[in-house]
């Protein structure tokens, strides 16, 4: 069993930062692929970022360059600094993980103003 708790959401101007965590129950060094992912209004939740336990990361085309994925195993939380936030940004993103069956976080809003 694994619980995902995201934190660090909240409303920022286009062309701020924001930093989210997840924080995972237990230990997250048995787990390989850990990812973010969003959701908008109105639209489908899409792939933000991936990090496995050997520190490989992808990115979404939309987000690359301006966000980073991070995860720390001692602290069982992984991280996405998000730069150069724009409104399309807007979104709740949610942390995903698969171990034996897929585990998603309750997710945290992220708001862009223009």
């Amino acid at each position: 069993q694994v619980q995902l708790v995201e934190s660090g959401g909240g409303l920022v101007q286009a062309g701020g930062s924001l930093r989210l965590s997840c924080a995972a129950s237990g230990s997250i060094s048995s787990i390989n692929a850990m990812n973010w992912y969003r959701q908008a209004p109105g639209k489908q939740r899409e792939f933000v970022a991936q990090i496995t336990s050997g520190g490989t990361t992808t990115y979404a085309d939309s987000v690359k360059g301006r966000f980073t994925i991070s995860r720390d195993n001692a602290k069982s939380t992984m991280y996405l600094q998000m730069d150069s936030l724009k409104p399309e940004d807007t979104a709740v993103y949610f942390c995903y993980v698969f171990r034996i069956r897929p585990y998603w976080g309750q997710g945290t809003q992220v708001t862009v103003s223009s």
